[in-house]
């Protein structure tokens, strides 16, 4: 009985932990918002890449080797790091010459 409740506090702690490593992202009219995302350096994220716009979004970011398409009006997880300290450009690609569809993501 004592194992199952460790394991069971163990459980729900870690899922405590997942949830609040979970940054949210968000385009809408094809601009990124925030557009720079500060991440603590050496642990591993969930990056949730929200596309509230009608039409298709790619997130890609070339230093994170990260490419995902998002349907226009849903969303989706990137999973990411550990990273070392620096920074991580990312773009909206279908759009990435438009002022706003550039952002930041900084490991420090």
């Amino acid at each position: 009985m004592k194992f199952a409740l460790a394991t069971l506090a163990l459980f729900a702690a870690s899922a405590a932990t997942a949830a609040d490593d979970v940054i949210t992202l968000t385009i809408d009219n094809h601009v990124f918002s925030p557009k720079e995302v500060k991440v603590p350096a050496g642990k591993k994220f969930d990056l949730k890449v929200v596309n509230n716009d009608a039409t298709p979004a790619e997130f890609e970011s070339k230093p994170l080797s990260r490419e995902k398409v998002i349907p226009g009006k849903s969303s989706v997880v990137v999973h990411l790091g550990p990273l070392k300290p620096g920074r991580y450009n990312f773009v909206e690609e279908f759009h990435e010459k438009q002022a706003g569809a550039q952002g930041t993501i900084v490991a420090e």
